[in-house]
Protein backbone atom coordinates (compact mmCIF):
# COMPACT_ATOMS: atom_id res chain seq x y z
CA UNK A 1 0.00 0.00 0.00
CA UNK A 2 3.01 1.93 0.69
CA UNK A 3 4.47 2.59 -2.83
CA UNK A 4 4.46 5.90 -3.13
CA UNK A 5 7.13 5.82 -0.16
CA UNK A 6 9.19 3.39 -2.26
CA UNK A 7 9.03 6.10 -5.43
CA UNK A 8 9.71 8.98 -3.63
CA UNK A 9 12.67 8.14 -1.37
CA UNK A 10 14.49 11.60 -1.34
CA UNK A 11 16.61 12.29 1.61
CA UNK A 12 15.33 15.54 1.60
CA UNK A 13 12.24 13.76 2.16
CA UNK A 14 9.71 14.45 5.42
CA UNK A 15 7.75 11.35 6.53
CA UNK A 16 4.20 12.38 6.58
CA UNK A 17 2.26 9.52 7.25
CA UNK A 18 2.26 6.29 7.67
CA UNK A 19 0.11 3.58 5.91
CA UNK A 20 0.08 5.48 2.92
CA UNK A 21 -0.02 9.10 3.53
CA UNK A 22 3.66 9.55 2.10
CA UNK A 23 6.08 12.38 2.27
CA UNK A 24 6.51 15.95 2.30
CA UNK A 25 9.29 17.69 0.09
CA UNK A 26 10.77 20.05 2.97
CA UNK A 27 12.26 21.87 -0.32
CA UNK A 28 8.47 22.89 -0.76
CA UNK A 29 8.43 27.18 -0.67
CA UNK A 30 5.55 29.72 -0.17
CA UNK A 31 3.75 30.80 2.58
CA UNK A 32 0.85 28.33 1.74
CA UNK A 33 3.26 25.00 1.20
CA UNK A 34 4.65 26.03 4.78
CA UNK A 35 1.12 26.50 6.13
CA UNK A 36 0.14 23.34 4.81
CA UNK A 37 3.10 21.67 6.04
CA UNK A 38 2.35 22.66 9.41
CA UNK A 39 -1.09 21.29 9.25
CA UNK A 40 -0.20 18.35 8.33
CA UNK A 41 2.97 17.68 10.55
CA UNK A 42 0.56 18.67 13.83
CA UNK A 43 -2.42 15.87 12.28
CA UNK A 44 0.39 13.56 12.22
CA UNK A 45 1.43 13.86 15.57
CA UNK A 46 -2.49 12.85 16.90
CA UNK A 47 -2.71 9.57 15.07
CA UNK A 48 -6.62 9.94 16.45
CA UNK A 49 -7.60 13.23 14.41
CA UNK A 50 -5.52 11.61 11.51
CA UNK A 51 -8.05 8.73 11.34
CA UNK A 52 -11.34 11.12 12.35
CA UNK A 53 -10.09 12.97 9.22
CA UNK A 54 -9.47 10.40 6.99
CA UNK A 55 -12.83 7.82 7.65
CA UNK A 56 -15.45 8.17 5.27
CA UNK A 57 -18.06 9.60 6.89
CA UNK A 58 -15.71 12.82 7.41
CA UNK A 59 -13.60 12.55 3.74
CA UNK A 60 -16.54 11.47 1.44
CA UNK A 61 -19.09 14.52 2.26
CA UNK A 62 -15.76 16.80 1.52
CA UNK A 63 -15.50 14.90 -1.72
CA UNK A 64 -19.01 15.95 -2.31
CA UNK A 65 -18.91 19.29 -1.29
CA UNK A 66 -15.89 19.83 -3.58
CA UNK A 67 -17.19 18.04 -6.35
CA UNK A 68 -20.42 20.46 -5.95
CA UNK A 69 -18.60 23.39 -5.72
CA UNK A 70 -16.02 23.26 -8.92
CA UNK A 71 -19.69 21.58 -10.93
CA UNK A 72 -20.97 25.30 -9.59
CA UNK A 73 -18.01 27.40 -10.64
CA UNK A 74 -18.16 25.37 -14.19
CA UNK A 75 -21.55 26.11 -14.72
CA UNK A 76 -21.42 29.94 -13.36
CA UNK A 77 -18.56 30.48 -15.70
CA UNK A 78 -21.23 29.82 -18.65
CA UNK A 79 -18.54 28.40 -21.02
CA UNK A 80 -18.10 25.05 -19.72
CA UNK A 81 -19.16 22.24 -21.25
CA UNK A 82 -19.66 19.03 -18.93
CA UNK A 83 -19.41 15.36 -20.02
CA UNK A 84 -18.80 12.06 -18.14
CA UNK A 85 -15.14 9.99 -18.15
CA UNK A 86 -16.33 6.89 -15.75
CA UNK A 87 -16.04 8.90 -12.34
CA UNK A 88 -14.72 11.99 -14.02
CA UNK A 89 -16.61 15.16 -14.86
CA UNK A 90 -14.92 17.21 -17.44
CA UNK A 91 -15.52 20.29 -17.89
CA UNK A 92 -14.19 21.63 -20.63
CA UNK A 93 -13.73 25.02 -22.80
CA UNK A 94 -13.16 26.90 -18.96
CA UNK A 95 -11.59 30.43 -19.09
CA UNK A 96 -7.51 29.51 -18.90
CA UNK A 97 -7.06 31.91 -16.17
CA UNK A 98 -9.88 29.64 -13.72
CA UNK A 99 -7.47 26.51 -13.39
CA UNK A 100 -3.67 25.49 -12.79
CA UNK A 101 -1.60 24.37 -15.87
CA UNK A 102 -3.33 22.26 -18.53
CA UNK A 103 -6.73 21.41 -15.90
CA UNK A 104 -6.98 21.18 -12.49
CA UNK A 105 -9.15 17.92 -10.85
CA UNK A 106 -11.48 19.21 -8.09
CA UNK A 107 -13.47 16.73 -6.24
CA UNK A 108 -14.73 14.50 -9.67
CA UNK A 109 -14.56 17.67 -11.85
CA UNK A 110 -11.67 18.42 -13.86
CA UNK A 111 -11.52 21.63 -15.21
CA UNK A 112 -9.79 22.34 -18.43
CA UNK A 113 -9.53 24.12 -21.38
CA UNK A 114 -9.26 21.27 -23.86
CA UNK A 115 -6.42 19.07 -22.75
CA UNK A 116 -8.39 16.08 -22.70
CA UNK A 117 -6.04 13.42 -24.19
CA UNK A 118 -7.07 9.68 -22.73
CA UNK A 119 -3.87 9.62 -20.68
CA UNK A 120 -4.51 13.09 -19.20
CA UNK A 121 -7.99 11.60 -18.19
CA UNK A 122 -7.00 8.40 -16.99
CA UNK A 123 -4.61 10.94 -14.68
CA UNK A 124 -6.98 12.79 -13.69
CA UNK A 125 -9.27 10.12 -12.26
CA UNK A 126 -6.99 9.01 -10.17
CA UNK A 127 -7.08 12.31 -8.50
CA UNK A 128 -10.51 11.63 -8.37
CA UNK A 129 -10.10 8.35 -5.94
CA UNK A 130 -7.43 11.08 -3.87
CA UNK A 131 -10.08 13.24 -3.73
CA UNK A 132 -12.48 10.48 -2.37
CA UNK A 133 -10.32 9.19 0.15
CA UNK A 134 -9.17 12.45 1.58
CA UNK A 135 -11.46 14.63 1.27
CA UNK A 136 -11.21 18.25 1.88
CA UNK A 137 -7.58 17.17 3.57
CA UNK A 138 -6.70 16.38 -0.03
CA UNK A 139 -6.15 20.44 -0.55
CA UNK A 140 -3.37 20.99 2.63
CA UNK A 141 -1.98 17.60 1.74
CA UNK A 142 -1.67 18.19 -2.11
CA UNK A 143 0.02 21.69 -1.49
CA UNK A 144 2.35 20.21 1.34
CA UNK A 145 3.17 17.59 -1.31
CA UNK A 146 4.77 20.90 -3.49
CA UNK A 147 4.54 22.35 -6.65
CA UNK A 148 7.05 20.08 -8.14
CA UNK A 149 5.31 17.59 -10.01
CA UNK A 150 8.41 15.29 -10.14
CA UNK A 151 8.64 15.23 -6.44
CA UNK A 152 4.55 15.63 -5.65
CA UNK A 153 3.83 11.73 -4.10
CA UNK A 154 0.03 12.23 -5.74
CA UNK A 155 1.24 13.30 -9.56
CA UNK A 156 3.22 10.43 -9.07
CA UNK A 157 0.64 8.24 -7.96
CA UNK A 158 -1.44 9.59 -10.77
CA UNK A 159 1.42 8.69 -13.02
CA UNK A 160 3.55 11.57 -14.26
CA UNK A 161 3.60 10.23 -17.88
CA UNK A 162 -0.20 10.43 -18.30
CA UNK A 163 0.03 13.51 -16.75
CA UNK A 164 2.16 14.79 -19.25
CA UNK A 165 4.80 15.89 -16.56
CA UNK A 166 7.62 14.31 -18.26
Amino acid sequence: MDTIATLVSSPVMVPLYSAGMAQVPSSSSGRAARMARAMVTRVRQRPVLRRVLLHPVVSLPGFWFATAGATVYALVLNRARLRRYGALVVAERMPSWSFGRGGTTVGAVYLTRGNTSPDVLQHEAVHVKQWRRYGIAFIPLYIAAGAIATQNRFEIEAGLEKGGYT
